[in-house]
């Protein structure tokens, strides 16, 4: 249908990978149909580092390889934002860096990286607060240093995305709405990522609304989904490490047929709203971790990838969005038939 609401599929790369070498990684996804992908971690062959890492030769050398494989970075995959907030020790090993050296140091290689790898986004956090304390108690001191941080994107033509993720002071869905809210710049956006709440203990119908809470700043959104009931209080720290219930979309307790009929009605505006910023339009991350996941990411393998993709595009296909994978006449193009 002409007129059927669209996302970008994409993914996190390395998960797809056992080794996440980056011949791996962008074979992986090739065959998989996948023509954008999230970089993050990548080994060239001297060992695996975080994309924030990489020397400029390494950079020239991974966009060689992407353009072998016929893929493009849809974001930066950066642990922006995961650091403390406050100089505490709080009994957990978080990097404390003071904001200024952060500021012009790390977020300018995130703004550095996205011109390199010629993306328009950005993905990061909300900061570490003190663990056991209200995340709530720390809203100003967030809201000041993410504002910053938007700020800089946006004198670079970038977006910087928001992600709900435990432990973190924007942890839960309404928490992260009101950070967007106070924080009032174009340059940020919300990343949804149910699973990323499920763990927390929330019911689906409290996720669903989380969801609705954070509706007014989304940006895109990341796609895997868990399904284990955690003996935890809700909002309390989060052992990540220690998780080992995630599964395909299709599978878990987010309840992610709901909120895709939800985002299907307001796909045509927020695709607006994004392509303003040079973005090509709504984006959807795959980050599966169905054979595990932790505190900086998680893994797949191409099986893994592939199952939940599958999944993932059975649910967008009940729902009525529309999507692209690759195809023979996307490869005669590529080879000038």
């Amino acid at each position: 249908m002409a007129d059927q609401p669209r996302v970008i599929l994409s993914g996190f790369a390395d998960e797809a990978a056992n080794n996440k070498t980056a011949v791996e990684q962008f074979a992986a996804f090739a065959a998989l149909g996948l023509q954008y992908y999230c970089i993050r971690f990548i080994d060239l062959g001297d060992g695996v580092k975080n994309v924030m890492q990489l020397s400029k030769a390494e950079i020239n050398k991974v966009r060689q390889l992407q353009n072998e494989y016929g893929l493009n970075v849809s974001s930066i995959g950066s642990p922006i934002g995961k650091v403390k907030l406050e100089d505490v020790d709080d009994g957990t090993k978080n990097a404390y860096i003071p904001f200024n050296k952060y500021l012009s140091r790390d977020v300018q290689k995130a703004c550095d990286l996205a011109h390199a790898f010629e993306t328009k986004l950005i993905r990061g956090f909300s900061f570490y607060h003190p663990k056991g304390k209200d995340p709530r108690d720390y809203l100003a001191k967030t809201v000041d240093q993410l504002s910053q941080i938007a700020e800089a994107c946006h004198r670079s033509d970038l977006t910087f995305g928001l992600e709900v993720e435990a432990n973190l002071v924007g942890q839960e869905g309404h928490i992260l709405a009101e950070i967007h809210r106070q924080v009032n710049h174009p340059a940020m956006v919300l990343i949804f990522d149910g699973a990323n709440i499920v763990v927390q203990g929330y019911s689906q119908e409290e996720i669903y609304e989380q969801f609705l809470a954070m509706k007014p700043g989304l940006g895109w959104l990341h796609i895997k989904d868990y399904k284990k009931q955690l003996k935890k209080t809700k909002g309390g720290h989060l052992d990540e490490d220690q998780m080992a219930g995630f599964v395909p979309a299709d599978q878990g307790y987010t309840g992610h047929e709901a909120i895709l009929r939800d985002l299907a009605t307001m796909l045509p505006k927020l695709e607006r709203k994004l392509t303003r910023r040079g973005i090509p339009g709504v984006f959807v991350d795959l980050e599966p971790h169905v054979k595990g996941g932790g505190q900086f990411g998680g893994f797949s393998g191409p099986d893994g990838m592939g199952v939940a993709l599958r999944a993932f595009t059975r649910v967008l296909d009940y729902t009525g969005i529309g999507y692209h994978l690759r195809d023979f006449e996307d490869i005669r193009a590529a080879r000038g038939f």
